[in-house]
């Protein structure tokens, strides 16, 4: 533990602590990595893009909860999170919360509904955050 505001997280039962290893850290980051990059391929219907670009946010963002010995049991936490594990201004990890909640409507409700901007964003900003979580280092 060591960040103040993920230890309240921890006392109101959002996040627990657990200590990271760093073969999950490297699994986490290595298959956000990938799907990150498959995101992009251009050929790829938007439901697809969506999926991959939203799973490869989710992981490479529960790679920097885990690498701060954290682990959630509610997805949109570890967007929530990135503002204290990485420091992304409340504005980026918004737009990752965005396609969390519209993951949820298209896969609990059948509302599929996202624009090809939101996906080019969460692109965006997922690439952005894998550079921070690259620049974090070996687990400690």
């Amino acid at each position: 533990m060591g960040v103040p505001a993920l230890d309240n997280l921890v006392k109101i039962g959002t996040l627990k602590a657990e200590s990271c290893n760093q073969t999950e850290f490297d699994g986490l980051l290595n298959a956000g990595a990938a799907r990150l990059k498959d995101a992009a391929y251009p050929g790829l219907s938007l439901e697809s893009k969506f999926d991959l670009a939203y799973n490869a946010a989710h992981s490479i963002s529960l790679a920097a909860l885990r690498w701060h010995g954290y682990r959630s049991a509610n997805r949109y936490a570890v967007f929530q999170a990135l503002e204290h594990t990485v420091g992304l201004p409340a504005a980026r990890w918004r737009v990752l919360d965005k396609a969390h909640r519209d993951r949820n409507l298209a896969e609990y409700e059948g509302n599929f509904d996202i624009d090809e901007a939101l996906i080019d964003e969460s692109i965006k900003i997922t690439n952005e955050v894998l550079a921070k979580v690259r620049g974090l280092g070996p687990v400690r």
